[in-house]
């Protein structure tokens, strides 16, 4: 007889709580075993002069009510077992849930997790307070820095200047970076501001052009955009920033050549670039926070945020992004909606 993954799993769950109960119990099964033994040798020794008929009557009566005995304690600790389970297997376990400690050791058990469990809060506590002050700090910061950025922008607009373009250039990247850490602290904050519908996927595509059209018009690349004609379900917000950091570091990385975004199939979206690639024991940690591997090691200004940034996002979308690379021939990197 076969029996399935559901009863085997109830199986082991009993067989695990009866050998808990056993050993829970051993001391009294083994001094029941030898007075048990005593009392049957010096009863054989004397079975003359005691009836045999009532020992044995004795006997049947202490094995039924040691049996109810046992069931009734056995139960009780199944059900202590199962409740001490179902507490632990939650998220947020309750202490106050638990079942009534069975000795003191129980009860110093409990009380020993119940000053853990206090102590985390706390902790929890404590760090969620520092965390909301730096966030606090830096967005009023990053708000404050957009300020003199604008004015730099209308500036460099209204003024012809030496070497304008170059000055936009970087103001735009001064810019960047700023987005990128206000979009860091969001992104960490517990309270997101994710907003899921169904929308034009070549409409954010053209919103990430229309912000870097400048980068890519002065690195003299030739961009190639195929429209996908698709509604995909994501956060436009959020996707637009993500196509953004990709399409900056295909920027950043092509010195010739061209950028290609196009979709293969009704699921995927590739932005492919004709840059120097990615070595490939750089390949799998690119999305690592902070990694930034040979290139960015070149380039000496890479933050190793942005790729991170974007798998954390599609993370949270329920997206997924990956790259495809080899040095000297390009990047592709592919985002599955």
């Amino acid at each position: 007889m076969i029996l399935s993954p559901q009863r085997r799993g109830w199986g082991i769950l009993w067989s695990k709580i009866a050998g808990g109960y056993i050993r829970r119990i051993r001391g009294g099964i083994l001094f029941f075993g030898i007075l048990f033994f005593c009392f049957g040798t010096v009863l054989f020794l004397y079975r003359a002069a005691v009836p045999m008929e009532a020992v044995g009557y004795a006997a049947l009566l202490s094995a039924v009510f040691g049996g109810l005995i046992l069931a009734w304690d056995f139960r009780r600790y199944a059900r202590a077992c199962h409740e001490t389970g179902r507490q632990c297997s939650l998220a947020e376990p309750a202490l106050e849930m638990l079942p009534p400690p069975m000795d003191l050791l129980e009860e110093d058990y409990q009380r020993l997790a119940g000053g853990l469990q206090e102590m985390y809060r706390r902790l929890e506590s404590e760090r969620e307070s520092e965390y909301r002050e730096r966030t606090d700090y830096f967005t009023i910061w990053i708000h404050q820095i957009k300020t003199p950025i604008s004015a730099m922008h209308l500036l460099l607009q209204n003024q012809k200047m030496e070497n304008g373009d170059a000055m936009a250039a970087e103001l735009f990247k001064v810019e960047q970076y700023t987005d990128m850490v206000l979009q860091y602290l969001r992104l960490g904050s517990p309270v997101n501001d994710f907003v899921l519908d169904t929308y034009d996927l070549d409409q954010m595509i053209r919103q990430a052009l229309r912000r870097y059209a400048r980068v890519v018009i002065q690195s003299r690349l030739t961009l190639n955009f195929q429209e996908t004609h698709r509604q995909v379900v994501t956060d436009e917000k959020w996707m637009v920033f993500v196509i953004g950091q990709i399409l900056s570091n295909a920027v950043k990385y092509t010195e010739k050549g061209s950028i290609a975004i196009y979709a293969p199939d009704d699921e995927s979206l590739v932005i492919e670039d004709t840059g120097i690639g990615i070595a490939a024991e750089d390949l799998p940690r690119i999305f690592e926070k902070g990694y930034t591997g040979f290139n960015g090691r070149m380039d000496k200004k890479a933050t190793g945020l942005g790729l991170y940034l974007c798998r954390r996002i599609c993370e949270k979308l329920n997206h997924t992004i990956t790259a495809e690379s080899k040095p000297g021939s390009g990047t592709r990197i592919i985002l599955r909606f």
